[in-house]
């Protein structure tokens, strides 16, 4: 995917989105939302994804999914105090591995501001190795409702 098509991305392109409210610690010196702080808000849509919707419990479950993979295309700046809308989608689903696409958009603003992707492989708790029999199966039918076709990439 280019960046050029990426800078097309809408809301309705998502599947799950999440409001984050800017914080005053947000923004660097040039009175703008840190890039380290949309790293930061991938892996928390993420995670919060799972949480609500896959049945993961971070601290317990058997599965859990590590980051192995990720980048961000920028294509403008959200600033405190404005309100960000995290926009998730799944491009790839493995059998241990799951390919994420996060969109960045201002609350009120149609463009998308940055188009992130996350990639993490579910590894057994125990072992600590990628999940030998794939993960289980409430991550898999969770992620599958987010999963767009290859003609929708």
């Amino acid at each position: 995917m280019t960046s050029k098509e990426l800078k097309l991305r809408k809301r309705q392109d998502y599947g799950y989105i999440l409001e984050y409210r800017t914080r005053w610690s947000d923004n660097d010196m040039y009175d703008h939302m840190n890039n380290s702080i949309y790293n930061f808000l991938y892996d928390s849509v993420v995670n919060t994804y799972l949480i609500e919707k896959c049945g993961l419990h971070p601290p317990t479950s058997a599965q859990y999914g590590l980051v192995v993979h990720s980048h961000n295309d920028y294509f403008g700046s959200i600033a405190f105090p404005a309100v960000a809308e995290l926009a998730l989608r799944v491009n790839k689903l493995g059998k241990s591995s799951v390919t994420y696409e996060v969109a960045l958009f201002e609350k009120g603003v149609e463009e998308v501001k940055s188009v992130g992707e996350l990639v993490h492989v579910f590894v057994d708790r125990d072992s600590g190795r990628p999940a030998t029999a794939g993960m289980n199966q409430d991550l898999r039918a969770g992620l599958q409702s987010l999963q767009v076709t290859q003609s929708k990439l």
